[in-house]
């Protein structure tokens, strides 16, 4: 496969094998995920979990291991290349993927998704640091919301594919699954696609540099206000995914349509990632962040005065939850390629090491706030909707403040 031509990167355009090939590198994490949400109650009930909400922890700590690798892969993929950084993420992933297909109790399923976050942040943050290595501005902008727009695709079909493997071969069978993906998109890169990084701009691997390109992201203002907008967006987000199966399997009793209703709110996000692409070539990546905050804040705030006012235990009919929370997904989906472009803009010198610490700091200052708004899940939805509120105001403050102090290109 060959890579985008100059033209086309300053078009913003590329292959449709090269947008394939960077949204399978994504989507092992929203595969990891997705694809056992529909067989959390059937693990939780055979390796013996305590509380009904512990089984969110399958899904946390794959962020969690997300968060604290991808610090280590960034300047790893700066020095020795991209490909070699993915190849030993994917070998991290498969060790994690067959601990806990093989697990017995709880510490190790725990164990393993832990491992498979390890491994998993090595293939996303090269993904987008070969992004950032052949685009910049709306460009690179226009390409992640593409990547973001095949990327949510898995959402849409993973946990219908996942419930289909688990009827054939239980839960572990979904664990084989991930096993064929990293070979197949680990194989891919390693036979079929260049290394983007030149020899010429490698970063020594020594405490020196490593800490000046840290202290270098750190120290832009714009970068870190931006980062801690996508956390927060991020955050609201993991309290959905952690629920997720609660609120629609059990709280509204879908069953077995569970994954069917969870594709429907991944398909607003699709069209949301595409449309972004289009949109953001016109109109910028910050006039449409601003668009969808301000959309998200209000939309957020409307569901909780609403579910308040319906009664019935802080449940909304499932219809108005639906609706509700595509046109949140929609504006999330926005937010998510444009405030990862917008941080990594001033840093293309440093891209590998720039998506880890901005990733990094997005994940793991998520975690904390979804993880205590996903556990006061008590069956209202009153929570979910607002964190959402919430966490887009927050958001919007730290947006103003990066505009502030952002160096005009």
């Amino acid at each position: 496969m060959t890579l985008p031509t100059r033209i086309e990167r300053a078009e913003g355009r590329a292959s449709p094998a090269f947008v394939i090939f960077l949204a399978l590198m994504t989507a092992v994490v929203a595969m990891t995920i997705d694809a056992v949400l529909p067989a959390l109650d059937a693990i939780s009930d055979e390796l013996g979990f305590e509380g009904a909400n512990d089984r969110q922890l399958i899904v946390m700590l794959v962020f969690v291991g997300m968060g604290l690798s991808q610090v280590v892969y960034g300047p790893l993929s700066d020095s020795i290349g991209r490909k070699r950084t993915a190849m030993l993420g994917w070998a991290v992933f498969i060790a994690g993927t067959v601990l806990a297909m093989a697990a017995t109790t709880p510490a190790m399923m725990f164990a393993g998704r832990l491992l498979q976050g390890l491994g998993a942040g090595g293939p996303r943050i090269v993904a987008m640091a070969v992004v950032r290595d052949l685009y910049e501005g709306r460009p690179m902008a226009r390409i992640l919301s593409l990547v973001m727009t095949s990327f949510m695709l898995v959402p849409m079909l993973a946990p219908i594919v996942g419930q289909g493997v688990e009827a054939i071969g239980g839960w572990r069978a979904i664990f084989g699954l991930y096993l064929a993906m990293a070979l197949v998109s680990g194989g891919w890169y390693l036979i079929g696609v260049p290394e983007t990084l030149d020899p010429a701009q490698r970063r020594p691997l020594s405490p020196g540099p490593v800490f000046a390109a840290f202290a270098e992201v750190l120290g832009t203002r714009s970068t870190m206000f931006y980062t801690f907008s996508a956390g927060l967006v991020f955050g609201a987000f993991v309290v959905y995914l952690a629920t997720a199966q609660q609120v629609l399997e059990e709280g509204y009793k879908l069953g077995p349509l569970f994954p069917w209703a969870f594709g429907v709110l991944a398909l607003a996000f699709a069209l949301a990632s595409f449309a972004n692409s289009r949109l953001v070539m016109r109109f910028g990546m910050r006039r449409l962040s601003l668009i969808a905050l301000v959309q998200m804040i209000a939309v957020s705030a409307l569901a909780v005065v609403l579910t308040r006012m319906g009664g019935n235990g802080g449940v909304p009919p499932l219809w108005l939850f639906m609706v509700l929370m595509s046109l949140i997904f929609f504006s999330v989906a926005v937010l998510f390629a444009n405030f990862n472009a917008l941080a990594l803009e001033p840093l293309g010198h440093l891209a590998g090491t720039a998506a880890s610490v901005v990733n990094t700091v997005a994940i793991l200052g998520s975690l904390p706030v979804g993880y205590l708004i996903s556990r006061s899940y008590d069956g209202s939805l009153v929570p979910l909707f607002t964190g959402f509120a919430v966490l887009g105001l927050g958001a919007l403050v730290f947006m103003a403040l990066a505009e502030r102090v952002r160096v005009p290109a």
